[in-house]
């Protein structure tokens, strides 16, 4: 094991392994494809797409070279071997040299035959044409793609190889030699199948990660799963322009704050409606600027049904604001200032008003009509 050639295989072998699949420290070191050759890459922000084809295919030739790295690093290391000169190398170390030398060399025939007529070629733009429109080519939907990925209402999880980007239109799947897109208005999301993991290196809790196919009713565009956190589960529904469906009867589970919210829009629908003065138009809630803003704060509770526990205990008081926030963005508010160490207390609790800060209850909060 002290000898050189064995400590440079296992050296090599660990980095080759961790720089093919990248662990978070070799991440945070910044051993990455894309960070090593980000000035020849550009910017994903700028050209998602084009970002992506130059990505992959370096990516490709990159891996394709390991095997043959090894052989010249091990001629350095193992001088005694004569690996520099072919010839003079055993017949075992000889075919080893030609079948790695032939792997990158077929790999650099690959990207070449990729970037014929700018890109033409490549499989991220043979997938991109499966959803160009007539008399039009794979660069209008690649034109699109750039710009709904600029916007910041995106949905975008996972590891850099297996990311999941979710916009108005598509849904996408990036891995390390390709892309999968899909049209949204042309798919079925199906929850194949749940795994539960006790525990989570990020959080250190238990974390249930979640199977979702995506089906395409266009022939060309091949069927792709991805994997996601149960507890992001909502966030991506809610970009989701069709419903998800169960087809495993897989029960998700959701996070402390995410079964509050649907708790106290439920009890919102039962509090009295909030009639608009004639003339009164609702804006765009201030909080996400996506939706309507549809709550208006009412002083109803007559004080008998908070519990304390919230940041405001004390009696209610009358808000004199005009409906500014929706009825996701005012439930978040109000999970956001309880105790966390509490939830039983929630429900019954009292916070300040986001905008004036008269403190409310749950039966204080109007929906506006």
């Amino acid at each position: 094991m002290d000898s050189p050639d064995m400590t440079f295989t296992l050296a090599y072998v660990v980095f080759a392994f961790c720089f093919v699949f990248t662990p978070n420290e070799f991440r945070s070191a910044g051993f990455t494809v894309q960070n090593i050759f980000s000035s020849w890459l550009g910017s994903e922000d700028i050209g998602f797409v084009q970002y992506h084809i130059r990505r992959t295919t370096l990516t490709l030739l990159i891996h394709c070279a390991l095997p043959f790295g090894y052989y010249l690093g091990m001629s350095i290391a193992a001088p005694d071997k004569n690996l520099m000169y072919i010839h003079l190398a055993s017949d075992g170390w000889q075919l080893y040299f030609t079948v790695t030398l032939a792997t990158f060399l077929t790999s650099c025939v690959v990207a070449l035959y990729w970037s014929v007529k700018k890109w033409e070629n490549h499989p991220i733009s043979k997938t991109l044409a499966a959803h160009a429109l007539a008399r039009s080519s794979w660069r209008a939907v690649a034109s699109s793609v750039n710009t709904e990925f600029r916007r910041i209402d995106k949905f975008a999880t996972g590891a850099p190889g297996a990311r999941v980007i979710v916009t108005d239109t598509w849904i996408m799947k990036v891995t390390t030699y390709n892309m999968h897109v899909a049209l949204q208005q042309d798919t079925h999301l199906t929850v194949t199948e749940s795994k539960q993991h006790d525990l989570s290196p990020e959080s250190g809790t238990p974390v249930q990660i979640l199977t979702l196919r995506v089906a395409s009713i266009n022939p060309i565009v091949k069927p792709f799963d991805f994997r996601l956190n149960s507890t992001e589960y909502t966030e991506l529904r809610d970009k989701l322009q069709a419903p998800v469906r169960n087809a495993a009867n897989v029960v998700i589970h959701l996070t402390m704050s995410e079964l509050f919210l649907e708790t106290f829009k439920s009890f919102v629908e039962l509090n009295q409606v909030y009639e608009r003065i004639s003339g009164q138009d609702l804006e765009p809630c201030i909080g996400c600027m996506q939706e309507t803003a549809n709550i208006k704060l009412l002083r109803l509770c007559h004080g008998d049904a908070a519990g304390g526990g919230g940041e405001g205990d004390g009696e209610c008081q009358q808000c004199y604001c005009r409906p500014m926030w929706c009825l996701t963005c005012m439930g978040k508010w109000f999970a956001s200032r309880q105790d966390q160490q509490r939830p039983e207390t929630w429900l019954g609790s009292r916070v300040p008003c986001p905008t004036c800060r008269a403190k409310f209850c749950i039966l204080d909060v109007c929906m506006a009509r």
